[in-house]
């Protein structure tokens, strides 16, 4: 017997909530656009331009524990709009960054959107549990989870259409320009992120807006208080007792560096490696990639079915360890695409370390997440570790660095063992 009426699907909620997932894609992957944009525009070495995902990564991590305990205060909408805000308010510092062609100020607005990104990732996912029938909840997250990867499509798309120009002068041709022709060049290469950036505000902010008029359901103003959740200082000790949850923030910490990296730097691979590939066809290969992510998500969700999902992770992480494996040694036209190719076998790995890392917490669980979210740091050290062995080696060679990254992750997996649910919870990266 029901006890009462299943709750009713807030619809304006629920679609505003599923633009965040779609929002946050986009500004994770306008990074890969700007990596090869900023080391012209600058003249940087690799190990220079990978500081753009440092001073991302940096945000989600110095703002991930802050974003839980504003969530826990004020509730899952107020977090929500916050996060809007300071995405918002960074990517209008482009413009101010780009005016006074200041590389510092271009990382210092990343470190913004960031930080409003981890107030987003942290509040969006246990907020759509609560916006209609509980029993569909993981219904809703899947639909929402799927909008993500269309966001990092479009970002590249972005990026590949209004601000890389195909303009790849070498230091020969830069030597070569007049003081003045060398001004003006660096000058329109920094203008031109203002107006994506700008545009990217305007539909940020006004979904602040939105978000704050629009009227959500009671339980996504304040979170129920758990009568055994403690502080995050009391349940640190506790979290640190527990093997499994260590070794699952460590692998994502390892996952979120190996994926950041291999995006991060395809541009760069596909210009180092293949003879005449310029700027904007290496950037459809990563879109092509992205595709596979987006297909690899609903693969994997099948495949979960018949498989324990740490089996799969751990299948998927060794055929990823062989794919960068052949982009090390071989290299070529048959490198990049390999490399292209381990977007299908990430598909899994975010939401499986998560849920994996996260179960039978209890009431650490929120805590818990917390520091899950921490380890995307991994994307700030490992982006600039494998610029700073490219400047030393080649970036062919650079790629070892993932490689250790996604074996990692495979002993994790193997780790977990039977412990693994059959399928992981949607969590989003």
């Amino acid at each position: 017997m029901e006890s009462g009426p299943r709750p009713r699907t807030a619809l304006a909620p629920l679609i505003l909530i599923t633009a965040l997932f779609f929002l946050w894609g986009v500004a994770n992957n306008l990074n890969d656009i700007l990596i090869p944009q900023f080391k012209k525009t600058f003249t940087l070495n690799d190990w220079q331009s990978g500081l753009v995902q440092s001073a991302f990564y940096m945000g989600y991590f110095a703002l991930a524990l802050p974003a839980g305990m504003v969530m826990r205060r004020f509730g899952y909408k107020s977090a929500v709009v916050l996060g809007l805000i300071l995405y918002g308010v960074g990517a209008l510092l482009f413009y101010p960054a780009a005016q006074a062609r200041d590389y510092a100020w271009f990382l210092a607005a990343l470190f913004v959107i960031a930080s409003g990104l981890a107030f987003l990732e942290t509040s969006a996912n246990p907020l759509m549990t609560v916006l209609g029938d509980p029993a569909k909840a993981e219904q809703r997250l899947n639909f929402a989870q799927a909008f993500n990867p269309a966001g990092s499509i479009t970002g590249i798309f972005i990026g590949r259409e209004f601000i890389l120009s195909g303009h790849e002068p070498t230091a020969a041709d830069l030597a070569a320009m007049s003081p003045a022709a060398l001004e003006r060049f660096r000058d329109a290469e920094a203008h031109a992120v203002q107006a994506p950036y700008l545009a990217l505000a305007a539909v940020v902010l006004l979904l602040a807006v939105t978000v704050a008029l629009v009227r959500f359901p009671a339980q996504a103003n304040r979170p129920p208080a758990d009568a055994n959740e403690g502080s995050v200082l009391d349940d640190f000790p506790r979290l640190l007792a527990r093997p499994r949850f260590v070794f699952g923030v460590a692998a994502q910490f390892f996952y979120v560096g190996a994926q950041v990296g291999v995006w991060s730097y395809m541009i760069r691979y596909a210009q180092a490696e293949v003879p005449g590939m310029g700027e904007k066809t290496a950037a459809a290969v990563l879109i092509a990639s992205l595709w596979a992510l987006f297909a690899g998500r609903f693969i994997g969700a099948a495949l979960m079915g018949v498989i324990p999902a740490a089996r799969l992770m751990a299948g998927y992480a060794a055929i990823n360890v062989l794919l960068v494996g052949v982009g090390v040694t071989v290299g070529g036209m048959t490198g990049l695409y390999a490399l292209a190719a381990t977007s299908f076998f990430m598909s899994i790995m975010f939401p499986t370390i998560f849920a994996t890392a996260v179960k039978d917490l209890g009431p650490l669980t929120k805590t818990g997440s917390s520091f899950v979210v921490m380890a995307i740091i991994g994307g700030a050290v490992m982006t600039p570790l494998i610029g700073w062995i490219s400047h030393l080696s080649s970036m062919r060679m650079a790629m070892i660095a993932p490689a250790v990254c996604f074996a990692v992750v495979g002993l994790y997996a193997l780790s977990t063992g039977k412990a693994t649910p059959a399928r992981p919870a949607s969590v989003g990266h």
